[in-house]
């Protein structure tokens, strides 16, 4: 068990590192200035904005907040050692943070996109598998999901809730998940998803209409992920820099909040439709693709003019509008999937799944994961206040990873060829 000093050591450096990094604001440093839609509407489509960064000076001064990080890291280093590994993932997220600032810097410049490339990914880099790329997944779903959402499979669930409904039902059922906060849940018309959490509060755009899977996406994608990792690293008695998320813990938390909807069986074709446009229209950017075609993309999916330009606009928010340099951030809820999937079913395969839990610690990484158990095992970390049903008891989660591992041994093409060999009993065959 790791002595008290050690515990404090590691609490005082996390304050640093949590107040250090507070005025760093990454969307809000990459919001366009008023008008640039209705510009973009009035012209047809057929020009491209230009965008100024200068009425957003960054809230700090960045050279001087770029030392203050340097300065921390070697404290970190002189405090715990240079090979101390709850201090090198301290260290690692202020070197994260120090490229947030760089990249910040550069907006609207091609630079830009060299670090949110370095910070969150590319479209078109290789998974895990050493083969395959993330784009491959979009193409492939992309067909599948299309297919998908011309069948109706259950409810129709139409967009009936008003934004004040939806804000008054999530209060009901967070504030049962969460008995112990003081959560707010709020209406905001400065958003440009639909929904948001922060440290302590979940917002909802005004003046919108929503589904009731809608609601559901919320509870669990911005409740149970987004508010319940930043409460559960809040409430670490020593580690709290697990509350404030750095950008290499996007994709974990991103890809988290669309696994669980998927075993809430919330997640439904329209909206993993929308989630596989965005990873598209991202390697659409980075290969070239400027804002007026990724917005025309948009609009041939059936989107709505203020939409689509919306949709576009996430993907070259501080990046250069010509197409080749964009802000890749959105690439992390599928990238972030398919991750935190194959982890889940190589923790069950390796007898490993007590790792699980700790995915909803706070803001973490994968590579994080067994060195946050071994210190809950010194006594240093806590596991998870706030857990979801399915990860509180695994039973369940460990049955479907044990069957995905066998099942992903077989091969589709041979059962489908097996089963045109035996016409007779084939339960795809079209019906005479």
């Amino acid at each position: 068990m790791k002595d008290q000093k050690y515990k404090n050591t590691i609490l005082d450096l996390s304050l640093m590192l949590n107040e250090l990094q507070k005025p760093i604001q990454v969307l809000d440093a990459v919001k366009w200035q008023d008008g640039v839609e209705d510009f973009i509407i009035k012209n047809k489509f057929k020009e491209i904005p230009k965008i100024s960064y200068e009425a957003r000076p960054l809230k700090y001064d960045p050279v001087k907040k770029l030392q203050e990080f340097k300065d921390l890291r070697l404290k970190i280093s002189r405090e715990l050692g240079p090979s101390d590994p709850l201090g090198m993932i301290l260290m690692r997220n202020c070197m994260q943070y120090e490229d947030v600032i760089r990249m910040l810097m550069v907006r609207g410049k091609n630079e830009f996109y060299n670090y949110s490339k370095k910070l969150y990914g590319s479209a078109n880099e290789i998974m895990g598998d050493g083969k395959t790329k993330l784009s491959d997944l979009a193409h492939t779903m992309s067909h599948i999901l299309n297919e998908l959402d011309t069948n109706r499979f259950g409810e129709n669930y139409e967009r009936n809730l008003s934004s004040e409904q939806v804000v008054g039902e999530l209060k009901i059922r967070l504030g049962s998940y969460f008995k112990d906060e003081k959560i707010k849940i709020k209406l905001s018309d400065g958003i440009i998803s639909d929904a948001s959490a922060g440290s302590d509060y979940i917002k909802i755009k005004s003046e919108m209409k929503f589904s009731k899977k809608d609601l559901d996406i919320f509870e669990v994608h911005e409740g149970w992920v987004h508010l319940g990792t930043t409460l559960n690293g809040d409430n670490q008695p020593y580690a709290k820099w697990l509350a404030k998320g750095p950008p290499c813990s996007t994709v974990t938390q991103e890809g988290l909040a669309v696994i669980m909807e998927l075993f809430n069986f919330a997640l439904f074709p329209r909206r993993a439709i929308r989630l596989n446009d965005r990873l598209l229209a991202c390697q659409m950017a980075e290969d070239g693709a400027d804002l007026l075609q990724v917005i025309e993309f948009f609009r041939g999916k059936g989107q709505e003019e203020h939409q689509a330009i919306k949709n576009a606009g996430r993907i070259f928010r501080g990046a250069p509008l010509t197409g080749g340099s964009p802000f890749t951030k959105d690439i992390a809820y599928l990238k972030g999937f398919v991750m935190i999937y194959n982890f889940m079913r190589v923790a069950s395969k390796e007898g490993r799944t007590d790792l699980i839990p700790f995915l909803f610690a706070g803001k973490v990484t994968l590579e994080d994961l067994p060195v946050l158990k071994a210190y809950h095992d010194e006594g240093v970390i806590t596991l998870p206040k706030y857990l979801p049903p399915q990860i509180k008891d695994l039973n369940g989660l460990a049955i479907w990873m044990a069957f995905s591992n066998f099942l992903n041994t077989m091969k589709l093409e041979d059962i489908m060829q097996e089963s045109k060999n035996t016409e007779a009993t084939n339960p795809f065959r079209k019906a005479a």
